[in-house]
Parts: C-alpha cells; structure tokens; sequence
C-alpha cells in the first residue's frame, strides 16, 4: 500500500493523542455521577475508534465508486479532528510541564509538594478546559467553514495609474483565479457564482490560473457554466501549478502532456484567450494597453518555474501600461519588482489566503503569511500594484474560514 508507513505513523500519533486526551477527560469528570463516566467514555471511544477505523480505511475512498464529495468530506472530518486533537494535546502538554517544573523546583529546595493546593488545582483545571474547548472549538469552526465554501464575496478596488492611457479610464475587470473545478460538488451554487461575474458587466474578466486539481477530465461537468464569461473585450486566461497536472502519478509521460493539451483546448473551447509567455495588445480609441500572461513562476522551490516573463514581455516596450497575469504572487517581488519595472499592475491568485484566516478593518491575519508576503488583497510599490485573489474554488479543506470566495472588479482610473 503506497505510503502505509506514513499512515500507520499518523494512526499511532492519534491513538496516543487519544489515550492522552482521555486522562485529562477523565480527571475533568472525577465529580460526576457513575453514569455520567460511562456514557462520555462510551461516546469519546466511539468517535476516537470510528476516527481511526476511518483512517487506516481511506485509500478505499478513492475507488472509482465513492462520490467525489463523500471523500472529500470524510478527508475533512479527519483532518479536523485531527487538529482539533493537536491543539488539545498542546494546551494540556503546557500544563504538564508547569506541574513538572513546579515539581522538580519543589523538589530540589527539600520543600513538601503541596498538589492539594486549591489554586493549583484550578489552574490546572482552567487548563484543562482551555484545551478542550480550543480543540472544540478548532473543529466546530472548520465544520461551520464548510458552509462557505460557495459564499463568493464581491470584491470592489478603483486602481489609479499616472500612465493609464485616457481610453482605458474606467475600464472595469473581472479577476478570478483557482477555480479547481475538481472541487467543486454543488453545480448549482457554482452557477450562482458566474451570474454574480456577469451582473458585472466587466469590459475585461482576467483568470489568472489553476482550473483544475489535476486533471483536464474535471472540467467536463463545468464547461456550459464557465463558457457563460464573456466581456467585450474578452477574456483572458493563464496556468496555474495545479494545471500541469504534476501532482499525481500518471501512466506515462504522453498521457500527462496529452491532459495538459486538453486543458489548452478546454480554454478555447471557453472561449478563452491562454496566454502562455506572450502578450496582447488591447487597442481602445485608438490607444493601447498590453496584457502579458505567463505560465506558472514561483520563487518557492517546491512550485514549478515555467514561465519566462523576458520572451512574454519582448515587444511590449512602446505600450504605456501593461498588466501582467501571473499566478503565483512570489513572482512580483522576486522578478517584476527586481527586472520589470514598466509593468504597472500584475494580477495573481494561488494563495486562497489557505481558506482561513481572519480579516477585520485594521487587521489581518492567516497561517499562509507565514509563507507568503503577499497572500490577499492589494499591494503597492512606488507605481506598481499586485493585486492577490483569494480564489474562486477551494481544494483540500471544502470550506472557507473567515476567507471567503473572491471575485475582484477593479476600476482602472
């Protein structure tokens, strides 16, 4: 079984941390009635057994039989509690070594431990509780997130540029990015989504990348509701590292390039223009813009580099503004900034802001910061903009935790 031994890994760390979890459970319900005991111990065993029977199981779930969204929810509730488990384990694992310490300093000065002690005793049980409501809480937020994963938000920025030639003022676009439309379960909520772009009446819809997980077959479903975006002056289209299809095993390397040109075609067939290390002219009373798109560049090692921005951008140099459609926002900071600096705005996506994270006027915050400078929203430099979608579709975790769905309309003035 390929990875058995990373499966068998991970069923231990949960029996462990369930074994350990139960103890403080236990010392919690030490006050409570006999009956009370046996019906929380028969409930924990039950969900911690069915969790781990559930595991050891899961290469079952990707037969060709188990519906995409069962194995995607079965995915989730693992993860969640798995989590939810950690940050418990954590919290009474900080308790522990207090007691330790404490022990040990007692221990050294010839003092009597006094473990009787009533604030002792309370802190320990504040503890207690902490971790499991932290670890409650955890799962019940990423179970309340998977209500969120089609609650697209309507994202509103007017951009002013000194070189935005005056035809092209109030030009107004639609970006999105990372549909990862194997995904997606609920075709209708998908719907709903593309009627929300086109109540927009967008000049431009931009997509900057990751259509699909892995393979060009998931857009079979999708494509009556994706050809639905049109705009006058068209719609464009780049790849993303997901479309490359190189995170799964294939038969041979001709079946992987053969999905990658059906995804090509899938674009056209969209009625999309794939820019694959070229630009276009966009010509408006007799004036020009240049829309430069390019194939996945990351500056992140474990991401594919096969976009080439110098052969893209060659002959764009008498165009006064230029938007750039790259998918991972690293490129901006570590080539555009760097080499590019005629390149007035670049549009990205990849991050999903890690479909959770919390964002309040004034504050910001997400685990996918830590990876990335520029995770969500806009970003500025002198006269160049970077604009990061937080991604139509969602992979992975089937929800969205305080980073909702994005379509972004931007006003150019």
């Amino acid at each position: 079984m390929r990875n058995s031994g990373f499966l068998w890994a991970l069923m231990a760390m949960m029996l462990l941390m369930d074994l350990y979890i139960f103890q403080v459970v236990k010392s919690l319900m030490q006050h409570a009635s006999p009956r009370l005991k046996l019906v929380i111990t028969i409930l924990y065993w039950l969900v911690a057994v069915a969790a781990l029977v559930t595991l050891i199981s899961f290469p079952a779930f990707n037969g060709p039989n188990v519906p995409r969204a069962v194995r995607t929810y079965v995915l989730a509730m693992l993860v969640g509690l798995f989590f939810a488990k950690l940050v418990a384990t954590l919290v009474f694992g900080v308790d522990d070594l207090r007691r330790g310490i404490t022990w040990l300093v007692t221990r050294s000065r010839g003092d009597v431990a006094t473990t009787s002690a009533g604030e002792g005793i309370s802190r320990s049980a504040f503890l207690s509780w902490m971790g499991i409501g932290l670890g409650g809480g955890l799962l019940g937020t990423l179970m309340y997130g998977f209500s969120n994963k089609y609650n697209y938000q309507v994202v509103r920025k007017q951009l002013r540029f000194d070189k935005l030639p005056a035809a092209f003022k109030g030009l107004r676009i639609v970006h999105i990015s990372d549909i990862h439309a194997g995904s997606f379960t609920n075709k209708l909520a998908v719907e709903k989504g593309i009627e929300r772009i086109m109540r927009e009446q967008p000049d431009l819809i931009f997509f900057t990348g990751d259509l699909v997980n892995d393979k060009a077959t998931e857009m079979d479903d999708y494509m009556d509701v994706f050809s639905r975006l049109k705009a006058p002056m068209g719609v464009y289209s780049t790849l993303g590292n997901h479309d490359y299809g190189d995170y799964i095993a294939w038969e041979s390397l001709s079946v992987k390039s053969k999905n990658l040109e059906r995804l090509k075609e899938i674009h056209a067939e969209l009625g999309w223009k794939l820019l694959m290390n070229e630009h276009v002219p966009l010509e408006r009373n007799g004036q020009q813009i240049a829309v430069i798109g390019i194939e996945n560049w990351s500056s992140k090692g474990n991401f594919p580099k096969y976009g080439r921005l110098d052969v893209a951008h060659k002959g764009t140099e008498q165009i006064p503004f230029k938007i750039l459609l790259s998918h991972d926002p690293s490129h901006w900071s570590a080539e555009v900034q760097q080499k590019y600096n005629d390149i007035d705005l670049m549009l990205a996506g990849h991050t999903h802001g890690m479909q959770f994270g919390v964002e309040v006027p004034g504050f910001r915050w997400s685990p996918v910061q830590y990876m990335y400078q520029h995770w969500a929203g806009l970003y500025e430099n002198e006269q160049q903009k970077l604009y990061v979608n937080r991604g139509f579709g969602f992979i992975g975790y089937p929800g969205r935790v305080g980073i909702l769905p994005e379509i972004t309309v931007l006003e150019l003035a």
